[in-house]
């Protein structure tokens, strides 16, 4: 069965109280949706998990690296509607499997790894185009029309309508969907977690319906690339989490409520400004950390 478009264990919470300035700021609490299919990537798989069944495929086949919480979510989720998952990994195999790469192949992927300059090449295995006929091809991060037409289902969960959307940005999926359903009058925000990631931009715009919000993309909240990560941004996770409960993680949304702090403590966004912050999950991502170095 699919999920309800509306699960009830979703919330919406209000975190005004940390910031002292004449705005609200709410938490749309994806994180809460599912312990594997975590945070948005059942909004971004959701067609295209219907587009297979419709169509009598045997499966999905997709992309990551080793930490991929998209990797994850698709073995999960594949599972869950009695599909077989095959995911084409980045990099060589490594002695040691990641926990994601474990949790996947618990979940009955099929992993098959290619060389980096060959995954960047986008040079798909041979086999993988053998079995496009009878698998569905989901590109990584779950991006195109699909993902986006199911990451816009997203804002059809609050029940109120906000100024500004701020999200993290990976692949800009989540955040050309969101731009689509916001409203015209409205302004969404990504935050790009990617380094120099200019092309961003343009992947969001080819994503786009012709009546869509405002939008921007900033580019400064990265702390050094993809899954990079410093002490300043450690600290911050730790001291959102005492301060609100809300746990995040080191390769989006930490990245995510530090940027959107910082916005707010510089008066990036006018007075009674509505603002939703979309906390996407992805927690399984700090399971790459040392024990001890996060509060949560």
């Amino acid at each position: 069965m699919f999920y309800s478009l509306r699960p009830t264990h979703i919330t919406v919470d209000d975190i005004s109280y940390l910031y002292p300035r004449d705005i609200q700021v709410h938490v749309l609490r994806l994180d809460k949706f599912d312990p594997v299919i975590s945070g948005n990537k059942w909004f971004k798989l959701r067609f295209y998990l219907q587009n297979a069944v419709q169509q009598q495929k045997k499966g999905l086949i997709t992309f990551g690296g080793a930490w991929s919480n998209h990797i994850v979510a698709t073995a999960a989720a594949c599972q869950q509607q009695g599909l077989q998952s095959i995911g084409i990994i980045r990099g060589e195999e490594p002695a040691q499997w990641s926990q994601a790469l474990q949790d996947a192949k618990q979940a009955g992927m099929q992993l098959h790894f290619i060389s980096r300059d060959d995954y960047s090449a986008k040079h798909v295995p041979g086999f993988a185009e053998h079995l496009k006929n009878e698998y569905l091809l989901v590109p990584e991060g779950g991006y195109g029309p699909d993902g986006a037409r199911g990451a816009s289902t997203i804002l059809d969960i609050p029940e109120q309508a906000f100024t500004h959307y701020v999200c993290a940005a990976g692949t800009g999926t989540m955040t050309a969907g969101l731009i689509n359903a916001a409203s015209p009058d409205s302004e969404v925000i990504g935050i790009s977690v990617l380094k120099n990631n200019h092309s961003l931009e343009p992947m969001i715009s080819d994503l786009l319906q012709a009546s869509h919000a405002r939008w921007r993309v900033l580019h400064d909240h990265h702390f050094g690339g993809y899954a990079k990560h410093k002490p300043a941004l450690l600290g911050f996770m730790n001291s959102f989490y005492e301060r609100a409960q809300i746990p995040t993680d080191l390769v989006y949304t930490g990245k995510l409520f530090y940027a959107a702090a910082e916005l707010i403590n510089q008066a990036f966004f006018p007075a009674g400004s509505r603002i939703l912050i979309i906390h996407s999950g992805g927690l399984q991502g700090n399971r790459s950390l040392p024990k001890g170095t996060l509060n949560f």
